[in-house]
């Protein structure tokens, strides 16, 4: 029995946020936490391949190339500027970028899906009403895009064992305080229960 107040139709998509090696431990904004979930989601790929998009969060060649205040930010974070990083870092983590066919990837320079690229565009041509959200950051890119698909009218859903952060704390009081506060319009589900509710699963042949 699903925690999930509705089952999932096939007009549900799962946004895969930022699962790339760049936020993998060993890079300046790798984190252990991130490989926590690389199995997780890989259970929801695996039981939905052909519904996954995949964000990928690009960062600049060179400060001067960041819009506005974000080359103030990237004064603080000048080893994931392009001129000074591989540019395969940006890959999805092998494990993930296997889906992909029959998953799709979107490009993003900015905290949500939403803001720049193309990902609304894909949404729109699978004529998308869910979105089910797993990756990286819970408590940036995950919430920016969580929220930016509320202000759309999606019906979100946060798979709570497939979100991570490098900061726990505020991995936690994103998914304790955050997220319950738009209790009417973001619910809250382990992959299990997702998967529950999203039947029957397909088959990758």
């Amino acid at each position: 029995m699903s925690a999930l107040a509705r089952p999932l139709g096939p007009s549900t998509v799962h946004a895969v946020i930022d699962m790339q090696r760049l936020f993998m431990e060993g890079t300046a904004w790798g984190s252990p936490n991130t490989r926590r979930v690389v199995a997780p989601i890989a259970q929801l790929l695996s039981h939905r391949p052909s519904a996954a998009i995949f964000t990928r969060f690009i960062t600049p060649h060179r400060r001067e190339d960041a819009p506005g205040a974000w080359d103030h930010f990237y004064s603080h974070w000048p080893d994931v500027l392009l001129e000074k990083m591989d540019p395969a870092v940006l890959d999805l983590v092998p494990e993930l970028g296997a889906f992909v066919p029959p998953g799709e990837v979107s490009d993003k320079i900015t905290y949500s899906a939403f803001a720049d690229g193309d990902f609304a565009e894909r949404l729109r041509r699978r004529g998308a009403d869910t979105l089910v959200f797993s990756g990286v950051e819970t408590d940036v890119c995950v919430l920016l895009s969580a929220l930016d698909a509320v202000d759309r009218g999606y019906r979100v859903i946060i798979a709570t064992d497939a979100v991570a952060s490098s900061v726990d704390k505020a991995h936690e009081a994103t998914l304790e305080h955050v997220y319950p506060r738009f209790d009417a319009q973001v619910e809250l589900a382990t992959v299990a229960e997702i998967m529950a509710a999203w039947q029957p699963a397909e088959s990758r042949s």
